[in-house]
């Protein structure tokens, strides 16, 4: 039976403005990636988002970003490795401590947004997020954009990773993201979308918005947890790979 990871960015409500479905999407997905506070989240999110995701028995991962809340981690910033390390052992740490309070442990790690993008084009970057995660604990996983320059800071750091693939995005013919400065960065329906999400599980290819095929490796695939239809559209994902006879599950089994 094929087998895939269903994640959702979560947690990324902040003081009295609401974002996402968080408590409903929850049950429908196998891991959950909780905003830290730099591009949104703050402590009382973080400690709510976490209890529910233990309550589910979800798989939890620091979704560490950019210092944008205004930008919603989304734009670029000139930014250095050590920059980009010290973000990540900060907001890592903090979701760490509350985990740690609840008893549990972290699973994974995926950076958010611009820093997620940025990183799977710039090696250098990539390193130092690789290093961050595998300096605060070496059992977790790392999730970034399959066949990118993150997958690989991450096996030569040797943590294990997790190739994951985007529901609602468009491809290049390289691999990478439609920027979403592009019209068509967004499916325009979810038939599309589940249809896209089937074929990179079961067939391990994407086909670009220029028309060509592109292989990538399915491990973990990304629903954004801030979008308008999230919850529609999880409940379509999930009952279509169901159907697909594809198990969901969070890769890799849970530290010790």
């Amino acid at each position: 039976m094929a087998q895939v990871d269903l994640n959702c960015d979560m947690g990324e409500s902040f003081g009295a403005y609401q974002m996402g479905t968080d408590l409903q999407i929850m049950p429908l997905v196998s891991s959950a990636n909780i905003a830290c506070g730099f591009h949104a989240g703050d402590p009382s999110v973080m400690h709510k988002t976490l209890a529910a995701a233990v309550a589910q028995g979800v798989a939890i991962g620091a979704h560490p970003g950019l210092p944008d809340l205004v930008g919603f981690g989304r734009r670029n910033m000139q930014i250095t490795p050590l920059d980009a390390y010290d973000m990540v052992v900060y907001q890592v740490g903090a979701l760490a401590g509350f985990a740690k309070a609840a008893g549990v442990s972290l699973h994974h790690v995926k950076p958010h947004g611009a820093l997620y993008n940025m990183a799977a084009k710039d090696r250098a970057l990539a390193d130092a997020i690789a290093r961050a995660v595998r300096d605060i604990d070496a059992s977790l996983v790392l999730y970034g954009l399959a066949g990118s320059e993150l997958i690989r800071a991450g096996e030569a750091a040797g943590l294990k990773v997790a190739s994951e693939v985007f529901a609602d995005r468009s491809y290049q013919a390289d691999g990478s993201l439609t920027p979403r400065s592009h019209p068509n960065a967004l499916l325009e329906s979810d038939e599309d979308a589940v249809k896209q999400v089937l074929t990179m599980v079961t067939e391990n290819r994407v086909k670009a918005v220029t028309g060509e095929w592109v292989e990538l490796e399915a491990n973990t695939i990304c629903i954004h947890g801030d979008g308008a239809h999230a919850l529609s559209f999880a409940h379509k994902v999930k009952a279509a790979l169901l159907q697909a006879g594809v198990e969901i599950k969070a890769m890799y089994a849970f530290p010790t």
